[in-house]
């Protein structure tokens, strides 16, 4: 099932002005965003959405934008809204799902990043392209 999660601040939650739309400068109360098409149970009240962070000693300079650590954020599920849209109107979407959130800080340990994995599900299941991107992952490293 592919669904839209949504995290969002609830009303009057501190830092409101830092909350904005990198594109427009725009305030909102979107805190974070997540797609997930597994099986998995929809987030409940007390759930934290993980954070994602940048540490600068730990970039991989095959990827020097990615982030590097995560830990559970200072967002705290406190309702949950699903919506399922009667008609199929092509969103790609089977579900969209609103969580509200109160401002509840903790001090959560940050966590490397795991190690990235790639398998054919990473190609949709197309076999032909998994295995074209496998091919030079074979070779031998030049030194």
């Amino acid at each position: 099932m592919r669904k839209w999660i949504v995290f969002r601040a609830e009303k009057r939650q501190p830092g409101w002005k830092d909350r904005m739309y990198t594109h427009t400068g725009s305030l909102t109360k979107t805190l974070f965003e997540h797609y997930d098409c597994s099986d998995e149970a929809l987030p409940e009240p007390g759930y934290r959405p993980p954070e994602f962070i940048r540490v600068d000693q730990f970039v991989d300079l095959n990827y020097p934008e990615a982030k590097t650590h995560y830990r559970q954020s200072d967002w705290e599920v406190v309702r949950v809204e699903a919506y399922t849209p009667e008609i199929p109107i092509g969103m790609g979407f089977d579900m969209i799902v609103i969580c509200y959130c109160k401002h509840s800080p903790i001090n959560a340990p940050l966590k490397p990043m795991p190690e990235r994995q790639v398998s054919i599900d990473s190609f949709g299941g197309d076999k032909a392209a998994y295995e074209q991107w496998l091919e030079p992952q074979k070779l031998p490293a030049e030194v």
